[in-house]
């Protein structure tokens, strides 16, 4: 069967002057437009489409493939802010409507904003913003400490909110980071922790043992490929050690520390050199 919003390896049915017709299971035949028919396309050839719903709300299968599917949270422009809602350019002819009532803020025209994508009661694609509606926010299985894919979604005093893995919500706290994020960011993360409550908080620096490991194998390495030395010591801005390392300073320091006493490097005020 074929799904409305997703893409689907379906099988040509029928050549037509203005076009093709998949099978579409349930969904019955579904034509695609002869713009968007491949080349080299003959009956019995499966074909990857993604089917979506034209200006006229009657299925229609395109080659092309948009800049998210359903159930997927995706950052967004707003083209256009009428009495129906907001339309948000998403790669496809016709644009993805976010109603009023899906909308966290009011959105504005020329903005971004992330949103989930899902199929409204009427059978079309539609996106919100509101992502707590769509998205869990209680934890189910995640553990401290474990590796995860984040997407900044919104800020607030507390910090930054993120999407985990495609499904779950967390927190970034402010004291935890380093770094300038930017809505719609894609990044590595880390559960830093289950509160009480059961929701989650979230890091985007690896913690303890593992962390100074790995920031010591990139002291090292980028020592090894500068002739052994390097002019960011302990003495060095935040800035500068983060900027090389991506790392707080403290962690720099507690780590080039293990590396002196392993007798890795030594240290003068103005230079980190390899230890031969």
């Amino acid at each position: 069967m074929a799904h409305i919003g997703q893409m689907n390896t379906l099988k040509i049915v029928k050549s037509v002057e203005f076009g093709m017709y998949v099978n579409g299971g349930d969904l019955g035949e579904i034509l695609l437009p002869l713009r968007y028919v491949p080349a080299k396309a003959e009956v019995g050839q499966m074909l990857d489409v993604f089917i979506h719903l034209d200006s006229q709300d009657r299925l229609v299968a395109t080659t092309e493939k948009p800049m998210a599917s359903v159930g997927e949270v995706v950052y967004l422009m707003v083209k256009e802010v009428n009495r129906t809602g907001a339309f948000m350019d998403w790669g496809m002819p016709k644009d993805l409507m976010v109603p009023f009532a899906e909308q966290r803020v009011p959105m504005e025209e020329g903005r971004g904003y992330c949103v989930f994508l899902y199929i409204d009661l009427s059978g079309r694609i539609a996106a919100s913003s509101k992502l707590s509606l769509h998205l869990h926010e209680i934890n189910d299985n995640f553990k401290s400490g474990q590796e995860v894919s984040l997407m900044v979604v919104s800020r607030s005093e507390m910090g930054y909110t993120a999407v985990i893995n495609g499904t779950h919500l967390g927190l970034i706290h402010n004291s935890d980071i380093l770094q300038p994020l930017r809505m719609g960011q894609k990044l590595k993360g880390y559960i830093k922790g289950i509160r009480s409550d059961h929701r989650i908080n979230l890091r985007i620096q690896r913690h303890g043992a593992a962390a100074r490991d790995e920031l010591g194998e990139k002291i090292l390495a980028n020592l090894a490929e500068n002739g052994g030395v390097s002019i960011i010591t302990d003495k060095s801005s935040p800035e500068e050690i983060f900027q090389a390392y991506r790392a707080s300073k403290a962690s720099y320091k507690k780590t080039l520390g293990r590396l002196l006493k392993a007798q890795k490097i030594t240290i003068s005020p103005t230079e980190i050199r390899l230890v031969e």
